[in-house]
């Protein structure tokens, strides 16, 4: 990853491909025990392996974008992304498409690496992931409008991810080459900041991506059998649903750093633990269509913030790849978790059951996105936490008290000035200070070359 921001919309791109097999998980799971004789819990097993491969790529992978570059990783998980789904919608027989997912969700799982840790380099990150989340979830729409119309059994859906994937190859043009020197190297392999934030982040999205993937998983099956409605029909709702979902990302877009961080993220999380509740106990279309709608718009929303936190804790994408890669683990787990659940206690307690822990996980994800920021939402302003270079230099040069935003304190801005020589920033920072005198500074200045 090169130190300067690259655009944003490879990444995206990369995002979306990364990201579809997740969104596309209920038709698959339905399809695949509805066309290949397979159970609902042997037909959940095979989306968590999907899922789980994916994971392994992102573990596999964090810290190691930056000495690779983005471009190669991309390409390699965008390759085996195409050869996995398409082998999985050629093949007929049970292991060959148990193989070939696996193979295709290491793929999705390495193209999700790559967005993540460049949308860590951003300027602002959450503004990516949101545009990131939009896209996908677009896409997934217009899928959940067109698959159930076409038939194919197993194969659509696979057919339909691997060819994303190949749409998407052309914007690793845009990427960032391998690029990494010895110092660099060195740097990547350095001290995780923030570790123990970050552990409690990457534990609660585990257990908060698993709920929700518990019920995504199965909610094809909920509104088949226990709500009473045609596919066709769960299908427009999922796309009714997922549109809503759009107009959630791009109104996080906008509210942007208005809230902070914990208000999204603690709030929307109680209303998505309601919101399961009230879809796993529907009894017909408009109870289903209400929990599904009411938890697909908030579900990303608060997704987007997450990500924004994960990314904002390293600039250098560790952090967010590593909570992303537990959030897919978790994600992969949800599938198995729902349907042994709803085989077990029914759907309405599997939804108990499911809202219960999602409820449980706010309060530790919500403490991180309070005691720390990490960069903030909006470029330009200090980080708490010690993170910021204007904190750090007012420190350790004697400046006035209160030069230095305090732990729990607005986040204030500081203006850099752009100078053109070294020498012009030795004299501002040597004669700076309230009587102009040598080791004395209360201002700070920088240069960029952005």
């Amino acid at each position: 990853m090169s130190s300067r921001p690259r655009a944003a919309w490879p990444l995206v791109a990369v995002f979306t491909a990364g990201y579809l097999a997740s969104y596309l998980l209920p038709t698959i799971v339905g399809r695949l025990s509805a066309h290949l004789g397979l159970s609902p819990a042997q037909a959940g097993l095979v989306g968590s392996a999907l899922l789980l491969s994916s994971a392994s790529a992102g573990f596999t992978l964090a810290g190691r974008v930056e000495r690779y570059g983005s471009r190669t990783p991309a390409r390699a998980g965008l390759v085996l992304a195409v050869v996995g789904y398409g082998c999985a919608a050629l093949a007929g027989s049970v292991p060959l498409v148990v193989l070939s997912v696996v193979v295709g969700g290491f793929g999705s799982g390495a193209a999700t690496a790559v967005a993540a840790a460049g949308i860590a380099a951003q300027r602002d990150p959450h503004r990516t992931s949101s545009l990131g989340l939009l896209t996908v979830s677009a896409t997934a729409g217009a899928l959940y409008l067109t698959i159930p119309h076409l038939g194919g059994g197993h194969r659509l859906p696979f057919a339909a991810i691997a060819l994303a994937a190949l749409l998407v190859w052309p914007a690793t043009a845009r990427l960032n080459g391998p690029t990494a020197t010895e110092e660099s190297t060195s740097q990547i392999t350095g001290r995780l900041p923030h570790r123990r934030s970050g552990l409690v982040l990457a534990g609660g999205m585990l257990v908060w991506s698993m709920a929700q993937n518990a019920l995504w998983g199965v909610s094809s099956r909920i509104g088949v059998v226990q709500a009473g409605l045609t596919e066709v029909t769960v299908g427009a709702v999922f796309a009714a649903a997922l549109g809503a979902g759009l107009l959630g990302v791009m109104g996080a877009g906008v509210l942007g750093a208005r809230l902070g961080r914990a208000v999204p993220i603690g709030l929307g999380t109680v209303v998505i633990a309601g919101s399961i509740v009230v879809s796993s106990s529907a009894r017909g279309l408009g109870s289903f269509a209400t929990g599904e709608i009411l938890w697909n718009t908030v579900y990303p929303v608060v997704l987007s913030y997450l990500i924004g936190l994960a990314a904002s804790l390293d600039v250098r994408g560790r952090w967010a790849v590593l909570a992303g890669s537990a959030s897919s683990v978790g994600v992969a787990c949800g599938p198995l978790l729902g349907s042994v659940l709803s085989e077990e206690a029914g759907y309405p307690a599997m939804g108990l059951v499911l809202g219960a822990a999602t409820l449980l996980v706010a309060a530790p994800v919500t403490a991180v996105a309070l005691h720390t920021g990490g960069r903030p939402l909006v470029p330009g302003s200090v980080r708490r936490r010690g993170g910021a270079p204007a904190a750090l230099l007012a420190a350790t040069t004697g400046s006035l008290s209160g030069a230095v935003p305090k732990l729990g304190s607005p986040e204030q801005a500081v203006t850099e000035l752009r100078v053109r020589r070294r020498r012009l920033v030795r004299s501002a920072i040597r004669t700076a200070g309230p009587d102009g005198g040598p080791g004395q500074s209360n201002a700070y200045a920088s240069t960029s070359d952005r």
